[in-house]
């Protein structure tokens, strides 16, 4: 057998390259990450971290008007973009310490320095050249910004986080989750917000209820929705930026920000030189054990796009440690993955949409409520909440649970437990809701709507 300077190499320290490190080196592996810049990747350094952050920030807008019904006197408000930002990296700095302590006291090697495969074994991390029985390929993803003139004028997600100050009018271009959520925050935070999608719906790929009544209650809040519109052309106008849409209109502007998708972050990386296939958007094509076309080489995480969370690449991550480490092979489990929009409201769903199950169950059966909450009653705030449940007529199993109101992604994640045990909409029957609360109404509801959605 060839010796190897490591048992596993790990290109990427994003929440799956660090969760496989971790596990493969307490297996007894002898393990090197390497990565370029902070520990943690998306999520914890330009992602759901700093983003959830944000997001607290501007729900303090409505907070400071609903106390008013509850008999607060609240004073004049000032809000200070630059303390939130340095507060908020101050964390992210911790938070990149935290993963540094563990994969250390995993026994982890981190070598700060840019990955690439030599071949397929071997991986260049600066100017040393490394090998391994095993290399891993987790580099995430990473935004992509349509090619129109002036696209450089634009920013990304990733920018978004480090603006030195904060603009009194943005355009936000997309419909998934990113734009939804940059569109609250920016809004709630007091800059004039745009949301600009060429769909005619957001969040593509969820059910489609929950995009309708996203789309309602954020215009509610004071987004302005353009909807069904596409930008052609940016352009700066001194301070400010000139934008201008397919249609001829032109709009005015002081940021532009593209939230329209992200891609797998393969290039440069020598991903094709070792012999790895690669799909046609640049994702790493792995087996279901999440080896690549080259046995020796594996991927987990965004950089294989099939579900981009950080909780799956953190599964992915798991399976694989075990998988070639601890003699335990399993497969990926990808049914019933909660996953919440920390929008204003907030979204989360688990499992299928309604025309999903319809495709795949037929008969299926769907319970709908809308209502005003209970603080709504003294805060006037005109927010309305929205629940719903997809129920297959013949098992009378709960085949999906969907939410739109405040905290949805905290209630939905319990009801995830019970869609993946296969609870049957009976068993939400004859279960006590906690009253008064909001997420009582998941088990509270008995009659179906008699039509499918509009």
């Amino acid at each position: 057998m060839p010796r190897y300077d490591y048992d596993l190499i790990t290109i990427g320290g994003g929440s799956g390259g660090v969760r496989a490190s971790r596990m493969a080196a307490n297996f007894g592996a002898r393990v090197a990450l390497v990565e370029a810049h902070r520990l943690g990747g998306t999520c914890v350094n330009v992602g759901c971290i700093p983003k959830k952050l944000l997001s607290y920030a501007a729900h303090y807008a409505h907070d400071f008007t609903d106390a008013a019904g509850f008999g607060w006197n609240v004073g004049p408000r000032d809000f200070d973009w630059p303390r939130l930002i340095a507060n908020k990296d101050r964390e992210i700095a911790r938070l990149n310490g935290v993963y540094a302590r563990l994969l250390s006291d995993a026994g982890v090697e981190v070598i700060t320095a840019r990955g690439k495969l030599v071949d397929a074994h071997t991986v260049q991390a600066g100017d040393r050249v490394l090998t391994a029985r095993h290399i891993l390929i987790a580099t995430g993803g990473w935004p992509v910004v349509p090619q129109i003139p002036g696209a450089e004028h634009a920013i990304t997600s990733n920018e978004a986080f480090y603006l030195e100050r904060l603009p009194a009018r943005i355009m936000v271009i997309g419909g998934g989750y990113i734009a939804a959520e940059f569109s609250s925050i920016f809004n709630g935070l007091g800059s004039k917000t745009t949301l600009v999608y060429r769909g005619r719906q957001l969040l593509r790929g969820f059910d489609r209820d929950l995009g309708r009544v996203l789309a309602e209650e954020m215009a509610q809040n004071g987004v302005e929705l353009l909807l069904g519109s596409n930008i052609e052309r940016i352009e700066r106008k001194g301070e400010a930026l000139g934008v201008r849409f397919a249609s001829g209109e032109t709009r005015e502007t002081d940021l532009v920000m593209y939230a329209t998708g992200r891609a797998p972050n393969t290039r440069g990386i020598g991903l094709e030189d070792a012999g790895v296939a690669l799909a046609a958007n640049g994702a790493v094509k792995v087996d279901e054990f999440f080896r690549s076309s080259v046995p020796s080489i594996h991927a987990i995480g965004d950089v294989i796009d099939r579900i981009q969370l950080t909780p799956v690449a953190i599964a992915e991550g798991a399976v694989l440690a075990n998988t070639l480490f601890n003699n335990s092979p399993h497969r990926m489990d990808y049914s019933d993955v909660p996953t919440a929009v920390f929008s204003h409201p907030n979204v989360a769903t688990v499992g299928l949409g309604e025309d999903e199950a319809r495709e795949r169950h037929g008969e299926i059966e769907v319970y709908v409520a809308r209502f005003r909450p209970l603080k709504a009653t003294l805060s006037g705030n005109a927010e309305r909440v929205f629940m719903k449940l997809v129920v297959d007529r013949k098992t009378d199993r709960v085949l999906g649970a969907h939410m739109v109101g405040a905290d949805a992604g905290e209630v939905i994640q319990g009801f995830a437990v019970a869609l993946k045990c296969g609870a049957t909409k009976a068993q939400f029957d004859a279960t006590v809701g906690i009253h008064p609360t909001g997420a009582e109404e998941f088990v509270t509801m008995r009659e179906p709507r008699r039509a499918p959605a509009g």
